[in-house]
C-alpha cells in the first residue's frame, strides 16, 4: 500500500515539475549478449537530425520519473533516422534495470541530444581505447573517422563470449581484450605499447569508466605522448 502511494505522488510530482516537452523514439529490436550483460538496443528517432552530428553525440534518455542517463548512439543512418546504442547491465542501477525492460515497439522518450565534444582529428592515426561502458562511444567515433583517417581501437570486454561475439561481427580495426586489472589501464596499455605507435601524429580518445580514463591519460603520459594527443573522457563508475 505504501509503495503504490508512494508511486502515486512521483507521478502527480513528475508532471509538475519534470520537462513535458520529451522527444520520443520507438525500439526497433533489443539483442542481450549472453551473458546478458552486455544489450544492444536499436532505435528509431524520427525526430533526430542526424545529419548534424560532427562530433560524437550523446542522448540523455528518460528512464524513470526524474531519472535520465546518458547513451552514445552509433551505427545511425540519417537517412532512416535509426542508430544503436549498447547498455553494460553488469551493474545493478537505474540504467541497467530499464534497458531489461526495453522490448521491441516499445516508446522511449528523451530529453535531449547534445555532444561529447570529441571529433576526428585531422592527424594520420587515431587510437580510441575503452570498455563495456563506452563501447558505443568508440564504434561512433570509429564511424566518423573513417575512411578519412587510419583507426584502431581495443575495447576491454570481460565476458569471453562478448569478445568473441565481437570479434565475430564487428569491425576488425576495433579489437577486445580482457581485464587483467581491476580498472582496466594496465591492460590497455600493454596493447598500446604492443602497438608501437608512431609518437608524433597519433591522436588516442580515452573513454570508459573514471579511473581507467585518468589512469591511463597519466600512463601515456609518462610513456611520452603529449597533452594534446590525448583526449579523455571518463564516465562515472
Amino acid at each position: 500500500m505504501e509503495t503504490s502511494t508512494l508511486h502515486k505522488i512521483k507521478k502527480k510530482a513528475a508532471s509538475w515539475f519534470e520537462p513535458q516537452n520529451l522527444n520520443g523514439g520507438t525500439v526497433l529490436e533489443v539483442r542481450c549478449w549472453e551473458p546478458s550483460t552486455l544489450i544492444e538496443i536499436d532505435l528509431h528517432l524520427p525526430n533526430a537530425d542526424m545529419r548534424q552530428w560532427t562530433e560524437v553525440p550523446y542522448i540523455k534518455f528518460k528512464i524513470e520519473p526524474f531519472t535520465y542517463r546518458d547513451y552514445t548512439p552509433s551505427g545511425w543512418d540519417a537517412e532512416t533516422s535509426t542508430c544503436t546504442i549498447y547498455i553494460d547491465a553488469a551493474h545493478k542501477g537505474a540504467g541497467s534495470s530499464w534497458a531489461r525492460t526495453l522490448k521491441k515497439g516499445d516508446v522511449v522518450n528523451y530529453l535531449k541530444i547534445g555532444t561529447s565534444h570529441q571529433a576526428p582529428e585531422s592527424t594520420p592515426a587515431v587510437i580510441a581505447l575503452g570498455d563495456e561502458s563506452s563501447l558505443g562511444h568508440v564504434l561512433a567515433l570509429q564511424q566518423m573517422v573513417l575512411p578519412a583517417t587510419r583507426f584502431t581501437g581495443a575495447v576491454l570486454l570481460p565476458e569471453e563470449q562478448h569478445r568473441d561475439f565481437f570479434n565475430l561481427y564487428f569491425p576488425q580495426c576495433i579489437q577486445t581484450i580482457a581485464r587483467q586489472d581491476v580498472y582496466g589501464h594496465h591492460s590497455l596499455l600493454q596493447w598500446v605499447i604492443g602497438q608501437q605507435c608512431a609518437m608524433d601524429n597519433t591522436v588516442f580518445y580515452l573513454t570508459g569508466n573514471n579511473v581507467m580514463v585518468s589512469q591511463l591519460r597519466k600512463m601515456l603520459r609518462l610513456q611520452g605522448y603529449s597533452s594534446g594527443q590525448i583526449r579523455a573522457k571518463g564516465f562515472w563508475s
